[in-house]
């Protein structure tokens, strides 16, 4: 399922034919739920997806979800007047709240966590397929950003996708191709209000700095349009390299046939995997350690670090061969990975020892 794209070089409200491009994709779902916090993004996703919805003669149903994270005494006013535009929109509306203790660190990331599981919730209690959430390309700008500073591999450097999956929900972001701008012209011109959420600008949090950035990195030719042209270019390198990863995952398996399975875990014959380009094996090994670990998902760079020890081990594996002894035997994220008899085999870790006082 493809999503419409808007892309467009001035701040021009969206007109009712291109919001169709936008969510044209989503036409045959059974049900949506979009997820509104009363931010300008959002109420725009709302407004235009319900405008996309009154054109149809057929076509989902619609749900607009707010959720109340607790950490703002404003956002229960917020969520009322989501529910007052919802209303006037012919929408049916919720408020879910995050309710529990929060964490003193990770605020941000806990949040979002416990966002996307309610919106789960949510979908699965309306009967719909789509979570539909509003990041632009200005997110998708901070993303990468993000996720260059954090040092990520190829898939993270990807950033957001139009559609993904979560706790059997898709996620679809209808709106990742068009500028945040134009989307504020767009309610300005039907005259619908907005919320602003401070937390946006506290610079306390990551992406309110980097968002300090961009008028700089603009400047010099690293604007939000580039930017997110940059991950798009990068998600597809990195759809190229999985696919190079499925062949070698195959070439891999034809190599073991009469070759015994390992029960409850996976092996690959050392020197056909040493042969396969480090890219390809790096990501073989995070799938493994993923599938059969307890603790993932794997660090990237400590699965790095693990396969220059494969690599080191394997040269010396050979010359040991014939003993079947391990060559090499580590844990990580809660799967075992060693090297012995000519083999890599990886399998879950025994659970960890708890130590009484």
């Amino acid at each position: 399922m493809m999503l419409g794209r808007v892309m467009s070089d001035d701040d021009s409200p969206i007109s009712a034919r291109e919001a169709k491009r936008l969510f044209a994709g989503l036409r045959a779902a059974p049900a949506l739920v979009l997820a509104v916090s009363g931010g300008p993004d959002s109420v725009a996703l709302m407004w235009l997806a319900a405008r996309w919805r009154r054109s149809l003669a057929r076509g989902p149903l619609l749900t607009v979800v707010t959720i109340d994270h607790g950490l703002r005494r404003e956002a229960a006013r917020e969520a009322r007047e989501v529910k007052r535009l919802a209303a006037g929109l012919g929408l049916p509306h919720r408020t879910l709240r995050w309710r529990g203790t929060k964490p003193k660190a990770g605020v941000p990331a806990a949040a979002r966590e416990a966002r996307y599981r309610l919106l789960a919730d949510a979908a699965r209690a309306a009967g719909a397929s789509h979570v539909l959430t509003a990041h632009t390309r200005d997110d998708q700008a901070e993303t990468l950003l993000m996720r260059l500073f954090r040092g990520s591999g190829l898939a993270g450097l990807s950033a957001m996708a139009p559609l993904s999956e979560r706790d059997g929900i898709v996620l679809a972001r209808p709106l990742l191709d068009v500028p945040k701008s134009q989307l504020i012209a767009t309610l300005r011109r039907a005259k619908v209000g907005f919320a602003e959420d401070p937390t946006n600008r506290d610079t306390a949090f990551t992406r309110p700095r980097l968002r300090a950035l961009l008028p700089l990195l603009a400047a010099e030719g690293g604007d939000a349009r580039n930017l997110a042209r940059l991950a798009a270019r990068l998600a597809r390198a990195n759809a190229a390299v999985e696919v190079l990863a499925d062949g070698a995952e195959r070439f891999l398996h034809l190599r073991d046939r009469g070759v015994a399975p390992q029960a409850g875990g996976r092996s690959f014959e050392a020197s056909a995997f040493a042969a396969l380009p480090e890219e390809v094996r790096l990501r073989l090994l995070l799938r493994a350690i993923n599938a059969l670990g307890h603790e993932g998902p794997a660090e990237l760079g400590k699965v790095e670090t693990l396969m220059s020890a494969l690599d080191q081990a394997v040269a010396a594996g050979l010359r040991a061969r014939a003993t079947g002894r391990p060559v090499l035997k580590q844990t990580l994220a809660g799967a075992l990975i060693s090297l012995a008899g000519g083999r890599i085999h990886i399998a879950p870790a025994p659970a960890r020892r708890r130590t009484g006082r």
